[in-house]
């Protein structure tokens, strides 16, 4: 079951997933593929509920639907940059249109898939990203840590 929006913010040690699309069915489905490999996701129906989500919560990745050819997903791509330009965008889109991905690319998303996709797609797209933005949370804490001469553990 997805976590509801308020929910957003707690910690999961798979990571936590903002999961942001207007097409309900593939919110769905993609949402239940990445909780089945041990993610908390919190699913957004709009783009508006999704850079809600992205104020009140903590996330570890945000995963966002492309909209139509008028990509309405740009919003959250450019709210998640606003929030944390390290925080890692995946776009995804049920048809590749070719603009939209080379603009999100541009924007800063890290990946971009693009239909028709299974979940093969989403779970290597999980865990090529996920390790990644741990680590970099890490270094970060780290450097957080050294600079306010708290000791290092």
């Amino acid at each position: 079951m997805n976590q509801p929006l308020e929910m957003g913010s707690g910690t999961s040690p798979g990571g936590a997933v903002l999961l942001v699309d207007e097409d309900l069915e593939q919110l769905e489905w993609v949402g239940r593929v990445i909780q089945g490999i041990g993610y908390v996701v919190t699913s957004c129906g709009s783009y508006a509920e999704g850079l809600r989500a992205l104020a009140i919560g903590t996330f570890d990745i945000v995963v966002m639907g492309q909209g139509s050819r008028n990509f309405e997903g740009r919003c959250v791509l450019e709210g998640a940059s606003a929030v944390n330009r390290r925080l890692p965008v995946v776009g995804m889109a049920r048809h590749l249109e070719m603009g939209c991905y080379l603009e999100a690319m541009q924007l800063g998303a890290v990946d971009y898939i693009a239909g028709p996709f299974g979940s093969t797609e989403i779970v290597r797209v999980m865990r090529n990203w996920m390790p990644r933005r741990k680590a970099a949370v890490e270094v970060e804490q780290l450097t957080a840590n050294q600079a306010s001469g708290r000791p290092v553990a």
